[in-house]
């Protein structure tokens, strides 16, 4: 039996038995596997650790029978969730909203079937069958030019178009934005209408066509190459004409803001310390008092909006050298704007493996995409003197992030050198901002 088979099986357990205790230990035992190559094998099949697409099913039920009229509190209880609270923590984190304006937003809400990485070409094809296009049309995985795929839940149909699967929230969203940058006359992944007219399937399971943007995202070589510092600037200067699409249309899309600074020194600050104790990083607590304090005088003064908020370098993407358009909207919410030149820059650091002194070309990229942001979008003094604790920002939430899902210990490797770094460059990194 195949792997994809296997997890198949086991998704369909786990969706008659949601109102159970699901563990690992059962689903392993049944597919023949120990728990730790059980919950590896359906981390790379689904492209979600099986603790998540558990919880992830578990808050889809609670929004359908919540939108069919039952009280929310009934159904969260039956689905497992100890409280209403722990249950509204969680869908937070999940929609980045409250159930209540996901509801006002999307109005009802139909239960999710599909699993992300398993579906054939067959049933892909059947999908397609929503759209009026030529039904013959080779399917395959997106990758970007060093042949890493994107993710697990998006095909390219031919050379025009990509079709992407996933929570429905999030998929219209996506295309309310890129509806929006149209508008404004920016490149953008508009969903192509189906045979009914909408921008989704109404299926029990969601998906979306889109129209591929022109261009790729720049290879490891060319991030890292040469002429760093000229696409560093091209980078900061494109962020900023999104920001300014994404500042026109924000009360339209009505995000979920995030308290940077709360959800730092409340989440992940506190896991970091752990984590600095645990692996011997170094890390002295003068850093996260100095973080704390200085941190918390500048976070209030910061220019707060609609962002990207996954700025990874394969999200942006590049044609005859210059930014021509973006990817991949899903995590977009209200947040300091500096967050998202920043986030590009560490997202550049992240993938130095196998790049020579990649450490070393780090702060002229910073800087360079910090001018080429400012040049266009101005910043002010606050987020000047700000960087430096937004990119510690960045690293403790990722650092926090992935060393809590067991198939991520790698990049929470990843991203604690990339803390210790930073915090060594303290000084360097103030005095990019000081003179930007």
């Amino acid at each position: 039996m195949q792997n994809a088979d296997i997890i198949r099986t086991g998704i369909v357990y786990i969706e008659q038995n949601l109102k159970t205790d699901i563990t690992p230990e059962e689903l392993a035992n049944m597919a023949g596997y120990s728990v730790w190559h059980y919950q590896r094998m359906f981390a790379q099949v689904t492209g979600v650790p099986l603790a998540a697409y558990i919880n992830r099913l578990r808050l889809d039920r609670v929004l359908t029978e919540t939108s069919a009229g039952r009280k929310a509190i009934d159904a969260a209880m039956e689905y497992g969730f100890e409280s209403y609270a722990g249950f509204y923590k969680a869908f937070l984190r999940m929609y980045g909203c409250s159930p209540k304006k996901y509801l006002s937003l999307y109005g009802t809400h139909q239960s999710i079937t599909e699993v992300l990485t398993m579906l054939t070409e067959k049933e892909l094809r059947g999908v397609l069958k929503n759209w009026d296009i030529p039904q013959d049309m080779p399917i395959s995985d997106v990758r970007i030019v060093d042949g890493t795929k994107t993710a697990n839940n998006i095909w390219q149909v031919g050379k025009e178009y990509v079709l992407k699967t996933g929570d429905r929230a999030s998929l219209l969203r996506n295309a309310r934005i890129a509806k929006a940058m149209a508008a404004n006359g920016l490149a953008a992944a508009v969903p192509v209408p189906t045979i009914t007219g909408s921008d989704i399937t109404e299926d029990q399971s969601s998906f979306v066509l889109i129209r591929k943007v022109k261009g790729e995202p720049l290879s490891k070589a060319e991030r890292f190459g040469a002429n760093r510092a000229d696409f560093g600037f091209k980078y900061g200067q494109s962020i900023a004409g999104l920001h300014n699409a994404l500042k026109s249309v924000e009360e339209d899309i009505k995000p979920f803001e995030q308290n940077l600074f709360a959800h730092v020194t409340e989440w992940a600050l506190p896991k970091v310390q752990k984590q600095n104790i645990q692996w011997n990083m170094g890390i002295p607590d003068s850093f996260f008092e100095e973080y704390t304090q200085n941190f918390g005088a500048l976070f209030e003064k910061l220019p707060k909006q609609l962002i990207h908020r996954d700025l990874n370098p394969c999200n942006i993407l590049f044609s005859g050298g210059d930014v021509s358009g973006f990817a991949d909207f899903e995590l977009s919410e209200r947040n300091v704007r500096l967050w998202d030149p920043c986030y590009c820059a560490t997202g550049i650091l992240s993938e130095q493996h196998d790049v020579e002194n990649a450490y070393d070309k780090f702060p002229e990229i910073l800087e360079s995409v910090l001018r080429g942001y400012d040049s266009a979008a101005h910043l002010t003094a606050e987020e000047k003197e700000a960087v430096y604790y937004v990119i510690c920002s960045i690293q403790m939430i990722c650092a926090a992030y992935f060393e809590s899902v067991t198939e991520y210990k790698d990049l929470a490797k990843t991203n604690r050198e990339m803390l210790l770094y930073i915090i060594g460059q303290k000084d360097r990194i103030k005095k990019i901002f000081a003179s930007v």
